[in-house]
């Protein structure tokens, strides 16, 4: 869905006064007002969008992508829990076919893209139900918190109109006209954005949900690029990027894939040995906590430790000779229709060969004799 921008404004962040009241443990002995300015002078961007929103997900997913932006474009961490990111969410029904809307409700300070959709969808339901009910007088323009431990909006004050915004024109500040040659160099800075980054990989035959999750953070955008720019299939690349190397990545509480020893030119050098007949995703597999920890070349790995693939007829039909003529009672039972033994016998023949026999010409040796057909 397009979500249209109203207006987007620069300010600072204000200090705040905190009352506090005399008592024993008060550091104070009588009522005092005393001002917070930690935050006083923290930049800050407003930006407000048109009513194109109507569910809590479609706030959520909006907030969740304004994140990003402001992630990719460099201005912010845009992390909620430490208030670099803030959402107020306004919420107003209207009868189907009505072109106005009805009375606003805001909802301050939303701290979590969780809260913000349930929040709404509360929200939502409470104005509604209230005007089935013959009660829309009760529906006030107001502000309202989110109560997590209630999970219910409730209210903190009631707004007449504008004046209790404390609106009023700024005579002081004139308009700002940017001269082209500026704009065209701050649209030129500005590096890939989100959406970009997921269509160029959607274009790659990449699953939505793999989309998804690399689009999703730059330091991973930047190492699933470099090993793709290496020679790496793309959809082989996403797959183990997201998996096994996200798995371990989480595990050792690394905060960027830059932390991982195996280089994405290395991650390409595995996937090239894969392809090539070199070894078998199953040796991969077996290589990749090695990897991972040495950040050694896969390639001097798997020859270092001769685990070079057999990809060689005549050995692979060598082994499997062997694997049967040592079980003939299983052949017997598999010929007999227990088709699962099949997973036995090339369980057998791959221990048999280290793990380095080619699983392929493996599946192609052994049926015909499986069978004896």
């Amino acid at each position: 869905m397009r979500v249209h921008i109203v207006r987007a404004h620069l300010e600072e962040d204000s200090g705040k006064l905190l009352h506090v009241g005399g008592g024993g443990d008060s550091l104070v002995s009588s009522t005092h007002s005393l001002g917070d300015y930690n935050r006083a002078g923290t930049p800050l961007v407003e930006v407000v969008t048109a009513p194109d929103l109507r569910s809590g997900r479609d706030a959520a997913a909006y907030a969740s992508e304004l994140q990003r932006v402001v992630r990719f474009i460099g201005v912010s961490d845009g992390n909620m829990a430490e208030g670099s990111l803030r959402c107020d969410v306004n919420i107003s029904v209207r009868l189907r076919g009505a072109s106005a809307f009805g009375t606003k409700v805001e909802v301050k300070n939303m701290n979590s893209f969780s809260a913000i959709g349930r929040a709404v969808d509360y929200e939502i339901k409470r104005q509604v139900e209230l005007i089935a009910a013959g009660r829309g007088d009760e529906v006030v323009q107001e502000t309202r918190s989110w109560d997590e431990s209630g999970q219910k909006t409730v209210s903190l004050r009631k707004k007449e109109g504008l004046a209790d915004y404390r609106y009023f024109l700024e005579p002081d500040l004139l308009a700002l006209a940017l001269p082209q040659n500026v704009l065209t160099e701050l649209e030129a800075a500005i590096p890939e954005l989100p959406a970009a980054v997921r269509a160029r990989y959607a274009s790659l035959g990449l699953a939505p949900k793999d989309v998804l999750l690399l689009a999703d953070s730059q330091d991973v955008i930047a190492y699933f690029d470099a090993t793709v720019a290496a020679g790496a299939e793309a959809r082989s690349a996403a797959n183990w990027i997201m998996g096994d190397l996200t798995a371990f990545a989480k595990q050792e509480k690394m905060t960027s894939m830059a932390q991982l020893k195996l280089t994405p030119a290395n991650l390409a050098q595995l996937l090239a040995l894969i392809v090539d007949g070199t070894i078998s995703g199953k040796i991969a597999k077996d290589l990749l906590l090695e990897l991972l920890s040495s950040g050694d070349s896969p390639r001097d790995v798997v020859q270092r430790r001769g685990l070079v693939q057999i990809s060689d007829a005549a050995a692979i039909e060598a082994i499997v000779d062997a694997v049967l003529a040592a079980n003939p009672k299983q052949l017997a039972d598999f010929r007999a229709g227990k088709d699962k033994l099949k997973g036995f016998f090339v369980g057998q023949i791959m221990k048999e060969s280290g793990g380095k026999a080619n699983p392929q010409l493996v599946e192609q040796v052994l049926m015909p004799r499986l069978t004896g057909k």
